[in-house]
């Protein structure tokens, strides 16, 4: 149970930042002793891809902080997202961390199954992440976007952590994230409504 936790704490990280988890269980693999990455993974920790990802990271948090850019970055994350979630979830959820110590009894076969699985729940944050922003950029006049991203940014390293540390938490982040994500399609429909009632109000006239 905790390697599905840690995998889905992961992918749902990548899905608000590509590189946060990604650079997170590169650096503590390299660092410290709280995750051991099994074989196929031990690249994440190679100093050149830290150095890499660590790049990544600051192209992104910029250009996620720019009205207008961080759509087209988000349109560019479309593909990157879900691929870094794939990536997290597979390193993740096969890794042996401080809370996970036979991972390969969970994950004995079907090695694609954590990737898929870890695109998907990537992929799912990231489109409504996407359709979030654009919301709050119209509501503040673009002033929420830096405010929302940095929101975004602190989450994925807090929910990085506690899926390698604290995985069981992260049931706390999925019931948050549901929570959100049924407030912002009532909100949403609130507001089409309006627009409807505004423009037949229009038409009236």
């Amino acid at each position: 149970m905790f390697e599905v936790l840690t995998g889905t704490g992961l992918a749902a990280s990548a899905g608000l930042n590509a590189y946060i988890p990604l650079l997170t269980m590169g650096l503590l693999a390299r660092y410290t002793d709280l995750i051991d990455l099994p074989g196929g993974w031990q690249w994440l920790g190679n100093g050149w891809v830290v150095a890499i990802l660590a790049v990544l990271l600051t192209v992104e948090v910029v250009a996620d902080k720019v009205p207008v850019l961080d759509h087209v970055n988000d349109v560019v994350q479309t593909v990157v997202r879900p691929t870094a979630g794939g990536l997290a979830f597979g390193a993740g959820a096969t890794s042996e961390t401080v809370t996970v110590s036979d991972p390969g009894s969970f994950f004995s076969s079907n090695d694609w199954v954590p990737v898929v699985t870890g695109v998907l729940i990537a992929l799912g944050v990231h489109l409504l992440k996407s359709a979030a922003r654009p919301v709050i950029n119209a509501t503040t006049a673009g002033f929420g976007a830096p405010v929302a991203s940095t929101a975004e940014d602190a989450t994925s390293v807090v929910m990085s952590l506690v899926a390698i540390i604290l995985p069981v938490l992260v049931l706390a982040f999925l019931l948050g994230l549901a929570a959100f994500t049924v407030w912002f399609l009532r909100r949403r429909r609130g507001r089409r409504r309006e627009r409807q009632a505004a423009r037949a109000a229009g038409y009236r006239v």
